[in-house]
């Protein structure tokens, strides 16, 4: 039998370490709620978080990898911050919105298993809606949506794209570009809302709707209000829009003037707006590549500017800073991380990223300095938008993805981003508004029946698609069959012969012809013509009929060789899944109101040419646009 000194000191020792594990534990729980606190300052829940991460856990933050590689252990391993979907890339073929939410989830709640238990942020291209997703509202493109100058719009729209992103799960929108256009032949210009930095600067009003709005001047701050907002990203920085004879990720030759007066203006509006992140640009700016451009990534935009979000590169941007791409990625990862790159859209090869990254800095080829400054300022990003908080999807905003109010502001945007560029020959009086009573109109051409065709680029696929199959929306030849009176004959012709027009009596003639749809490098081009059969269809049915020609195209195009032939013509841009605002305009519920936001030129010798340039030659200059009045009887209340 045991003593009871010695029972007595045992339970004494048993208190003891009860008491400091009771301390132990408090103090534990005292440390965590301090990232953990909503009620703290951001700031201070940063420094606390990233006191408590080692070296593997903040190079995971640093890297976002694409979708498919996002497995559950790949998120936990490595600690992933962020994932992304390409341009196509979805769940599955035809995923519902309820799928996507389910995939966004799972994922999220392998990154909330690990030690510290800190999100991730999934990312996606929503850059006229949210593309990616079937039965999504589709927007016109940035060009068309330059036209309106309307800054009030913009931000509505960017409030219905925020509602349908954050309705699939996804918290993180690379949107919106803000690049200066000053060269048609760039295969991104539709991505661009003007030539002219000043309509670009106001229609950063976008992302008041995206982010919502704050009520003062965030000083570089970033700031999502709530559940039903997504963090932006102003793109590309900076200069993209302005490479030498428009060629996608070239060079830039600027002087300060071009740079900060102009390509930099609305990167100082993003800012005051509170931008959660801003993209790096693939281009260079004067031989610079700007993935390594540490003077304009840290010292301008960090320093001068305030930004205090992140500073996200492209897709494999980094591996680009060497030519070959990818032909020394460890000297990549290093121009980059040093330059001021906080997060790198990897996307495929993170374990070599992950890797290299963690070795550059042991050997002090990185300074732990760095690596804490982009760390924090994921952090900050994902604290501001309250990810922490709300880290899950929302099913309850399922039925907000292409819903019938955004469809409704997607064809007021529409009818306000036309442009009417001819109306009736010279001594004839004007053709539009059509009559609704007409007894045969013949609509022709491969744009007039095909949504894919007229959402463009970034619809469903990167590169976009063909046909109708593929969502929901309203091709032009359905809302002029839906406008016009019930007695009137519509007969489509995709590809009508050149003796079609004199075969029967035709009222009118409606052409829809123009570009197919392109993205990135793919749309580079040093011609600009319109593809075949598209001049011969305006031929075949301008001849004998009196024609309207509507072009859908993501930039001017050449049509000085048909303009004499044609009664009206109509630029329609991109205009997206509503395609019924066309017909909206074309038959005179609503007057064409729109003006130019980028030069339209007669040949492309004359390129680049832009408002203000000594040699201005235009075939319709910036600013113009013929307008009408609508029909009083037929007009419909605006939204």
């Amino acid at each position: 039998m045991k003593s009871n000194t010695t029972m007595s000191k045992k339970s004494v020792s048993l208190v003891g370490l009860v008491l400091l594990c009771c301390h132990a534990s408090l103090t534990e729980q005292r440390l965590q709620c301090i990232f953990k606190d909503p009620k703290e300052p951001i700031d201070e829940r940063v420094k606390d978080l990233l006191g408590k991460m080692n070296l593997e856990e903040k190079v995971g933050q640093m890297t976002q990898i694409e979708r498919k590689n996002a497995s559950a252990e790949v998120l936990k391993s490595y600690f992933i911050g962020s994932v992304l979907s390409g341009g196509g890339s979805t769940p599955k073929v035809n995923a519902t919105v309820k799928e996507w939410v389910d995939m966004v989830n799972g994922m999220q709640q392998a990154s909330l298993s690990t030690r510290l238990g800190i999100p991730m942020i999934y990312g996606i291209d929503a850059v006229h809606g949210h593309n990616n997703v079937m039965n999504a509202t589709i927007f016109p493109h940035n060009v068309g949506l330059g036209v309106t100058r309307d800054p009030q719009l913009l931000k509505e729209i960017g409030a219905a794209t925020a509602l349908e992103v954050r309705a699939t799960g996804i918290p993180y929108a690379f949107a919106p570009c803000i690049a200066v256009c000053r060269d048609p032949r760039w295969g991104r210009c539709y991505e661009s809302y003007s030539e002219d930095h000043r309509i670009v600067q106001q229609l950063t009003e976008i992302i008041n709707g995206l982010q919502g709005e704050a009520k003062t001047d965030m000083k570089g701050m970033p700031y999502v209000n709530g559940k039903t907002k997504v963090a932006g990203s102003s793109k590309h920085y900076v200069g993209d829009g302005g490479t030498v004879k428009g060629i996608n990720e070239n060079n830039t030759i600027v002087d300060d003037s071009a740079l900060y007066g102009m390509h930099m203006a609305a990167y100082v509006n993003s800012v005051a707006k509170g931008i959660a992140t801003i993209m790096a640009s693939y281009s260079s700016i004067n031989g610079v590549k700007m993935h390594a451009h540490k003077q304009l990534l840290t010292d301008y935009l960090k320093g001068k500017l305030g930004f205090k979000g992140f500073i996200i590169s492209d897709w494999e941007g980094i591996d680009r800073i060497t030519s070959p791409a990818h032909s020394n990625y460890s000297y990549s990862i290093q121009a980059s991380i040093n330059a001021g790159i906080d997060m790198v859209m990897v996307p495929y090869n993170y374990t070599e990223f992950y890797d290299g990254l963690i070795d550059l800095v042991k050997k002090n080829a990185i300074p732990m300095s760095r690596i804490d400054d982009a760390v924090s300022r994921i952090l900050r990003v994902k604290f501001a938008m309250g990810l922490f908080e709300n880290p899950l999807g929302d099913y309850s905003l399922i039925n907000e993805v292409g819903s019938q109010k955004h469809r409704e502001l997607a064809r007021q945007a529409v009818r306000k981003s036309l442009v009417l560029l001819k109306n009736g020959k010279p001594g004839n009086p004007p053709i539009l508004p059509l009559p609704k009573n007409a007894g045969k109109i013949v609509v022709a051409g491969s744009h007039a029946n095909n949504l894919g065709y007229q959402c463009g680029g970034w619809t469903i696929e990167w590169q976009g698609v063909s046909g109708n199959n593929w969502t929901a929306g309203t091709t032009i030849l359905d809302g002029i069959k839906a406008t016009v009176d019930k007695r009137t004959k519509v007969v489509y012709k995709k590809k009508p012969s050149d003796t079609y027009s004199s075969k029967g009596k035709m009222d009118y003639g409606i052409v829809v012809v123009g570009e197919v749809p392109y993205a990135e490098t793919n749309g580079d081009s040093q011609n600009l013509t319109i593809p075949a059969p598209g001049p011969a269809v305006i031929e075949n049915v301008c001849k004998e009929t009196k024609c309207v020609v509507i072009i859908v195209s993501g930039r001017p195009v050449v049509i000085e060789p048909y303009v004499d032939k044609i009664d009206a013509l109509v630029a329609a841009w991109l205009p997206g899944s509503e395609g019924q605002g066309v017909a909206d305009v074309l038959f005179g519920d609503y007057g064409f109101t729109g003006k130019l936001a980028r030069t339209w030129f007669k040949r492309v010798d004359q390129l680049p040419m832009n408002y203000g340039d000594p040699k201005y030659d235009p075939l319709f200059p910036f600013g113009f646009g013929l307008e009408t009045k609508p029909i009083p009887s037929t007009k419909k209340p605006e939204l």
